[in-house]
């Protein structure tokens, strides 16, 4: 009984410590325990890129120069946006192969609709989008009512859809889009103003602040540990300066493309969609385990769908964008390296090839690094087979601290 009555007081004094030690010290020693608990995030390729850009500019300082880092950009945008759907099904334990194909036929219809048949462009992005979710939930289908693995029907996809493409373009093989036109120009030209890119950079550290303090008042309301203050202004003025200090190198050169501005839109409505919803909750129970997910009353078969029909239709835009970016449609959209890249950049970014663990901030750093290693070697001058072995050796240790941290939160939590 006396035990028992101590019990509160005991409580009592543990959350008095916490909070106590929520301060700047306190928030480093969480995230020192986090990550030794397994829980690296973006760490890993944080310090990856931050090592990759240091030997690109040793080696050659136009590396980081403004000019070339507005061009890098640019070229994440296009291959970002298809990462962007491959994190959604590599969530789920699953994999899209198609996705480069995707993209070419998407590149193609856009080129057919638009150039050759005279339709709006507008309604021509539609189509290629619409086709994707037809795709994608055909890939969905197959997966849940045949028991089909997603390697091999999207492995037949990528297949049909490589030979809709050739099919689509005829024997030209290409189609040249209009220089000049808007879609063009948003590919290669266009720029945001100095004073919106500024204003850009402000958002995120007030976003991160409101949703800091209305976290802190929920916690506090239900009378339970919270961050304090500064440590809370301390990260938000941080990323503040950082996003600033970056955009106004930029605006020393070109500036910041409104297509990379595109992208980082579509990754933030994901990443609310992963973390802040309902959808993402379930994407994340249905990865980590289907059947229990099931039981709970999860509709699996609704999330699979989603995911995939989002994944082929971010395939179809990247191929949109791709076109835009070199003002053609042609036989070679969507071939190469793209599959690779995509699948890549999601990987390295840190999306877990086990499923169910993801984020769509993943999609940003994983395209960031494998551009960065393409644009250094080619001011090198090097050969692209370096590329090969330099991205596969970084998604090969990207996998491998996926698994050790996979086996650290196992190991803790039974701890």
């Amino acid at each position: 009984m006396s035990d028992g009555s101590k019990a509160p007081a005991l409580l009592d004094r543990s959350d008095s410590r916490v909070a106590h030690a929520s301060g700047v010290s306190g928030t480093l020693k969480a995230f020192f325990e986090r990550v030794r608990s397994g829980d690296v995030g973006s760490l890993p390729v944080v310090v990856g890129l931050i090592l990759i850009w240091t030997v690109f500019t040793v080696l050659n300082p136009v590396f980081l120069s403004a000019n070339n880092l507005v061009n890098l950009l640019f070229d994440c945008s296009t291959i970002g946006v298809i990462a962007l759907g491959i994190v959604c099904v590599l969530m789920l334990g699953e994999i899209d192969l198609s996705v480069g194909s995707m993209s070419g036929v998407g590149s193609a219809l856009v080129g057919v609709l638009w150039v050759n048949e005279g339709v709006p462009l507008v309604i021509a992005i539609a189509g290629a989008l619409l086709l994707g979710a037809i795709v994608g939930f055909l890939y969905a289908t197959l997966r849940t009512r045949l028991g089909m693995p997603s390697f091999v029907s999207t492995l037949s996809g990528l297949l049909a859809l490589l030979g809709l493409q050739l099919y689509m373009l005829g024997n030209t093989g290409s189609i040249n889009l209009p220089y000049g036109s808007f879609a063009v120009d948003f590919g290669q030209l266009m720029i945001m103003p100095d004073a919106v890119s500024l204003a850009l950079a402000v958002v995120p550290g007030i976003v991160v602040l409101v949703m800091g303090l209305r976290t802190r008042a929920r916690r506090q309301a239900a009378n339970l540990s919270a961050g304090s203050l500064p440590g809370l202004a301390l990260k938000a003025a941080i990323l503040t300066a950082g996003l600033v200090a970056i955009v106004l190198y930029l605006n020393s050169g070109r500036g910041v493309p409104w297509m990379f501005g595109l992208f980082v839109l579509l990754v933030i409505v994901m990443n609310y969609a992963f973390t802040r919803t309902r959808w993402g909750r379930s994407m994340t129970a249905v990865g980590g385990n289907a059947e229990a997910a099931r039981r709970a009353g999860i509709n699996v078969a609704g999330i699979y769908a989603s995911a995939f029909v989002l994944c082929s239709m971010f395939a179809a835009l990247g191929g949109v964008l791709s076109s835009a970016r070199l003002a053609s449609a042609s036989q070679q959209a969507g071939t190469g390296d793209v599959n690779l890249n995509a699948i890549a950049a999601a990987v390295i970014g840190g999306t877990s090839l086990f499923g169910g663990r993801g984020s769509a901030w993943s999609a940003l750093l994983g395209i960031i690094v494998i551009q960065s290693i393409a644009s250094g070697l080619t001011l090198l001058n090097l050969s692209s087979s370096l590329r090969y072995m330099i991205t596969g050796g970084v998604l090969a240790i990207a996998v491998i601290v996926d698994s050790l941290a996979r086996q650290s939160r196992v190991s803790h939590g039974r701890a």
